[in-house]
């Protein structure tokens, strides 16, 4: 598989999924143009062996699969996991506020976001917005702005000579977006321009007026190949879009008899305790569905993997103190799995050795991460999911610089490794160990 090839889809995906709503939306998109059946959670289901279905929960989850002609009973699922959400600036319910002539938007921040990097840079909007119709009807639509319309300027340095001491940033006073120049104007009502914005997208939709939304700002610089050489690849939201595309492409190119499932989780940012979160029911109402409950359950989660798929911290040349002398994962030096021995990742000796084969078997290479022993550690889907569950679970991720940043940097080799191995993960005829 081709890098260039591969990361040209990547970018496509990273460019159409500013928020996880787009995200979901693109990779329906995606599935349904493969054959993909669009499944609702509240009918009733009926597959066989190679049906190829996926339902959505809150338009920000996904859970896709193909049925192998094996029983699962017996073969088990080979499982991926990733998230769909990253750190950003939320806008707020009631967001306006007018300052100095300037219209501009209150925020929340969501998740552990790198606060510094939202200075400066050229925003747009995009999420879901709830509206009624002209006949009476609620509906839910996607929004993108897609230009940019709304800047956070710094503050002049002349103006803060100490800003280079200690800066803490207080994110309601100084992380609230410039969106229009009133010059005399009515004061604009926000809502009104997200119902402009929704007719002007969704023209069908007889749109009157907006009742609710969640919009988030985002950096339009697109993603891009970077380098002297073209080493390096920069996008927003790569952790972990990145993990849901090289999913679901593994999804796609999958030719195997055995069951393979790919879950996509919404607020995994936040804590996963949501219905569309790791810790929500989707994965598990989805696997009963598939394999029945009680003991033909539990039969199939014993012959089942899941490999739990988020970005892990690269060794940074400028900070190379702040990993574990042993433990440095470099760019493009292929997946990383991620140890933790108070359980922040599920990775065991097993299921680490399953992954390292599978690896071996593709010809990709891998590496190993363990925080230093004085740092605190991340999580991910994986142990609340493993623990929900009860599935043998291995933590992996595409090594990355920047994380929580809005533009962060993984190696331009990376992601096509990471996907080499899913697809070896999904093509096993029995669980990988056994």
């Amino acid at each position: 598989m081709n890098a260039d090839t591969f990361n040209s889809g990547l970018l496509e995906y990273l460019h159409r999924s500013p928020t996880p709503f787009h995200a979901v939306a693109s990779m329906v998109k995606q599935l349904q143009a493969q054959g993909f059946t669009a499944l609702d959670e509240g009918a009733s289901w009926s597959v066989s062996h190679k049906d190829a279905a996926f339902v959505a929960r809150n338009d920000s989850s996904l859970c896709a699969f193909r049925i192998g002609s094996s029983p699962i009973s017996e073969t088990g699922l080979r499982i991926i996991g990733a998230h769909t959400d990253s750190p950003c600036l939320k806008i707020k319910p009631r967001p306006e506020s007018y300052r100095e002539g300037i219209l501009q938007l209150g925020v929340e921040v969501y998740g552990g976001a790198l606060l510094a990097p939202w200075f400066d840079r050229d925003l747009s909007l995009a999420g879901r917005v709830t509206c009624k119709t002209h006949e009476g009807k609620s509906i839910s639509v996607l929004i993108d702005f897609e230009k940019p319309i709304a800047t956070i300027p710094s503050l002049a340095i002349h103006l803060n000579r100490d800003i280079h001491k200690n800066r803490s940033i207080n994110p309601q006073k100084e992380l609230v977006p410039l969106l229009c120049d009133l010059a005399g104007e009515t004061e604009p009502d926000f809502r009104q321009m997200l119902a402009d914005q929704a007719r002007q997208q969704h023209p069908d939709a007889k749109i009157e007026t907006v009742t609710d939304f969640e919009i988030s700002c985002y950096d339009t610089q697109p993603g891009q190949q970077v380098g002297l050489n073209g080493d390096y690849l920069a996008s927003a939201r790569l952790d972990n879009l990145l993990s849901c595309y090289v999913g679901l492409r593994s999804l796609l190119d999958v030719d195997s008899d055995t069951t393979v499932l790919l879950i996509c989780n919404d607020h995994e940012e936040v804590g996963s305790v949501s219905a569309a979160g790791a810790q929500g029911p989707l994965l598990r109402s989805t696997l009963e569905r598939l394999c029945g409950t009680g003991e033909s359950l539990t039969r199939a989660l014993s012959h089942s993997l899941l490999v739990s798929t988020d970005n892990a911290h690269a060794v940074h040349p400028n900070y190379d103190d702040k990993h574990d002398p042993q433990h440095r994962p470099r760019l493009n030096g292929g997946p990383v799995i991620k140890f933790n021995a108070n359980q922040r990742y599920a990775t065991n000796s097993v299921t680490a050795a399953i992954f390292r084969d599978l690896c071996a078997k593709a010809k990709v290479p891998v590496q190993t991460i363990a925080m230093r022993s004085d740092m605190a550690c991340g999580s991910t889907i994986g142990p609340i999911t493993a623990s929900t569950v009860g599935i043998d679970t291995v933590d992996v991720g595409a090594p990355q610089l920047g994380m929580h940043s809005p533009r962060e940097v993984t190696g331009w080799r990376d992601p096509v490794w990471l996907y080499l191995a899913l697809k070896a993960f999904f093509e096993s005829p029995t669980r990988p160990g056994q």
